[in-house]
This record gives C-alpha cells, structure tokens and sequence, in this order.
C-alpha cells in the first residue's frame, strides 16, 4: 500500500509531468547543408555520389584523430562494424568467443555468421557489464577471442580482461556502439582492445544517417583484413589481381560521412551535456535511501546511452519493475527493463541458423548460467536522457523518484 499523502499518478493521482519530454533534435540545418551539397555536386557533375571518396576517408580520418590515431572505415551499420572486427581475425570455425550476457542481436549475430560459437559470460555483479572474473570462467580451450560491450556507454573495467587475453592468447574486440566518448583510465573506450566497433545509427550518441558504424583499430595488419571482408574480398594491399577471400558489401557512402562529419564535430559537446545531466539527477536524488544513479568502476567517464538507475528493493514494498512503473506513470521517461539477452532468444536456443543444422554448435543447448544477470536486471532500470535536457526536466525526474520512493519506502 501507498503510505504517502501524495497519490502516484499510477494510482490515479496527477503527474509531476504532465507534458511529453522534449524531443532530441539530432539532426539540424548543418547536417541539411551538408547533405545538399553533396546532392548538388552530383547534379552540377552528373556523377552520382558512391563511396570511399574524399568526404568519407575525411570522416575516417577524423574519427580515428579522436580516438588517438589509428584506422578507421565506415561502414553500414553498428552489426556490420562487429561482423568486419570477427572477420578479420580470420577464426576457425567451431572457435568459441565469450561474448556479453547483455547486448543487442547484433552484438551477438556476427559470431555465428562467422562460425564461430558465443559463450555468453556473467556481468560483473553490479551493471550490466561482463568482469574479468566472469569472463575467465567462460573461457576454455576452444576460446579464441572475447567480445565487451561497455553497456549505455559504462566502461568496462579491461586491464584484468587484457591481462586474461594476454595470458591465454585471446583476441579481445570491443563492442562501443553504445559508447562514444566513454573513457577508461584517460583513454577512450575502443582503443583498449584489438578492435573496436561502433554504432552510428539514429539513436546513438551521434549518427552518420538512418544506420552506419564505424570499424577501428590501431593494428594495421588487422584493418587490412577487415577492409577486404567489408567490401566483398577486394584485394586492398596485396598483389593480387583479383579478389582474395569472402566477404560482403558493408560499404557506407558519401553522403553519410558527409552528415557523419557534422556530427562528430558535435559529438564532445553532446557527451559533456549528457555527463552533466546525469550528474544534476545523481545530486538531485543523493538524500533518497533506495534509489542511485549506477556505480561507474573508478578512474572512468560514462557518456550516458542511457542513465542506469540501481534501486535497493530490500527497502521498498515493492520490486524494481512496480518501481520504475510507478516513475514512468509521473511522466518520466523511463526504460522498465532492459532484458536483451540474445542466449534467451529463440534463434540462439533453437540454432536457427544454416538450415536445420544448428551450425556451429555442436553440442546441445544448455541455458548459460548467468546469476549476476538476473540479479543486476531485478535492481536496475534506464531513464533515457539526451543532451537537450534542460533544468526542468532535470527536476521533474528527481521529483517523480523523490515522490515514488517516498511512497513505497518501508
């Protein structure tokens, strides 16, 4: 029962909100500017814009700068970034790579299409990110790479991953299509690893159009081979006429880099309003006894995809998801939960795959035991802030968690 004076807007009662929140506004007349000028060149010369020209390697060339230096290709989306990173590390097939408990499909896709076996691997006990400890328990003697994915832009805590990879021969790829401008001991998620993949897609931090990515890396044996797989095998930096093994067309084009290029100028600026609105909830609400902003691991910048909220429930009359409900109900906008757990998906459990062949797996299906998972999805919801927040919706939140904690504190 409500012990509060004040009614929950779920039990009826008025909502702190009662206006929807402002939309994000992504896109603005820069990146129309851009984009005509790239339709204008191609009506003034009659030649239609493709890709691989002066505005991408520009796009490329940028990003890679931000990252410290290294290489980048853009490609069509986040899936494809990931499938070019497990492509160009040339695996067996039937190798097993640990990958997170906690992703989008395509986190997890790219593996089996490469033939290669995801073992998913525990969180870390507190996000929704993998430990090392986690991870170690997955490995075995047919593990060949490990895949992280810094989940709503929260670095993963990598030395011991590193460390682990180093010590049994590892390959470790990073999955950042959630992370641009995330930091982890002063240097941006996506260069800890061997290869890093990013997203670039409408909703993330910032995007090159509908879908896009970017691939990364800083060993340049490792871009070559991507770059062949990315664009159907051609022979880029050999001598060989033709082209040199399979690979698809995941190719981005001109007039995405051409809108990818406003974006990234925007992109510090995006991440530092995003830090400070998460900070302004986190101070907000440092007086409430059950609900926090989530633990970030030391000596790391988030950049906030979502805002991860843990809530002690042991302390509530309720559970998280009658919690986060009630919040959303005050106008809030609020994820409930975030159960993407791509070995619960009946494509992974049925290997609905090649055929009827369940290709790769060998062996049958066992539920991956994943305990923190389960633990860290019943004491956490997202708040899906953006960068054109501004102190009223700032307020309203604390207000809606201030009213519905207050209401089903024990």
């Amino acid at each position: 029962m409500v012990k509060s004076d004040e009614k929950l807007a779920i039990d009826g009662g008025k909502a702190v909100r009662g206006k929807p929140f402002p939309p994000r506004r992504l896109f603005g007349d820069e990146e129309k500017a851009a984009a005509v000028e790239v339709f204008d060149e191609a009506i003034t010369t009659g030649q239609a814009f493709g890709y691989a020209g002066p505005r991408e390697q520009a796009y490329e060339k940028e990003f890679a700068e931000r990252l410290g230096g290294g290489f980048a290709k853009g490609v069509n989306s986040g899936t494809s970034a990931l499938l070019a990173a497990i492509a160009a590390l040339e695996l067996e097939p039937g190798s097993e790579i640990v990958c997170p408990p906690i992703t989008d499909p395509g986190g997890v896709m790219p593996i089996v299409m490469m033939n290669c076996i995801p073992v998913p691997a525990d969180t870390n006990g507190f996000s929704f990110n993998v430990g090392a400890e986690q991870v170690a328990a997955a490995v075995t003697d047919r593990t060949r790479a490990i895949v992280v994915a810094p989940i709503f832009g929260e670095p993963v805590d990598m030395d011991p991953i590193l460390e682990l990879a180093r010590e049994k021969g590892l390959a470790v790829v990073e999955d950042a299509a959630q992370a641009h401008g995330a930091v982890y001991h002063g240097r941006p998620v996506g260069t800890h690893g061997d290869i890093a993949a990013f997203s670039t897609m409408f909703g993330k931090h910032y995007a090159s159009g509908g879908q896009g990515g970017i691939f990364f890396t800083q060993n340049e044996d490792l871009f070559w081979k991507a770059r062949r797989f990315m664009d159907r095998g051609k022979p880029f930096r050999t001598d060989e006429p033709n082209n040199v093994r399979l690979g698809l067309n995941l190719n981005s084009d001109e007039l995405s880099a051409a809108i990818g290029r406003v974006q990234l100028k925007k992109l510090p600026w995006i991440i530092e309003r995003r830090q400070a609105v998460a900070a302004a909830v986190a101070d907000g609400i440092k007086s409430l006894q059950t609900v926090a902003l989530g633990k970030i691991i030391p000596d790391a910048q988030a950049s906030y995809w979502h805002t991860r909220m843990t809530l002690d429930t042991d302390k509530l009359t309720v559970d998280k998801d009658a919690f986060a409900e009630a919040v959303k109900a005050e106008g809030i906008p609020v994820g409930v939960s975030y159960r993407h757990i791509p070995a619960e998906h009946i494509w992974f459990r049925s290997r609905n795959t090649y055929g009827s062949s369940g290709y790769p797996w060998t062996a049958p299906y066992e539920p991956p035991n994943l305990p923190n998972c389960e633990a860290v999805l019943a004491r956490n919801f997202l708040i899906s802030i953006h960068e054109n927040w501004t102190d009223k919706e700032i307020a309203d939140t604390v207000a809606a968690l201030t009213k519905v904690e207050k209401a089903f504190l024990k």
